[in-house]
């Protein structure tokens, strides 16, 4: 389990609080023998009119949290076998991460609707780490089909 900590100036006691908060949600949300591989949490600054977002990669899926306004949470998931693309863009101090997924690959039955996620203002060193994740895991996936 790879935990990202929080770097740079703009991780205070507050902000490192709330970090460890989201931190013990995600790993609530883990399933037996599932590991949390990374997770990014979106800068302060990009989620002015929103609650912040945290996403995760984890051995068996990538997982979206955002907060509620009155407390609890929103998640959601995509498996690894789902994903088909994944992109991003780095800025000086930013980055935005955009996956694309299958709705079900369980039935080849509406395979051409996919689900686009984008994620922006997420800290860069961390994104990046999602990002390689998901390109590791995409590949793995690719090959599995493949062979199959």
């Amino acid at each position: 389990m790879s935990d990202n900590t929080p770097t740079g100036s703009a991780g205070n006691l507050q902000d490192d609080a709330s970090t460890h908060r989201v931190l013990d949600i995600l790993r609530g949300l883990l399933t037996t023998d599932e590991t949390l591989e990374a997770w990014a949490m979106q800068h302060r600054l990009y989620s002015l009119t929103h609650r912040r977002v945290c996403i995760a990669a984890t051995s068996g899926r990538f997982i979206s949290l955002s907060r509620r306004l009155l407390g609890g949470y929103d998640s959601a998931d995509i498996r690894w076998q789902d994903l088909k693309e994944t992109h991003i863009r780095a800025g000086i101090l930013a980055a935005d991460l955009t996956l694309i997924a299958q709705s079900s690959s369980d039935l080849n039955i509406g395979s051409e609707v996919n689900r686009v996620w984008t994620f922006q203002g997420l800290r860069k060193a961390q994104a990046q780490a999602i990002y390689r994740i998901c390109q590791q895991h995409d590949q793995i996936w690719r090959e599995k089909r493949r062979v199959r």
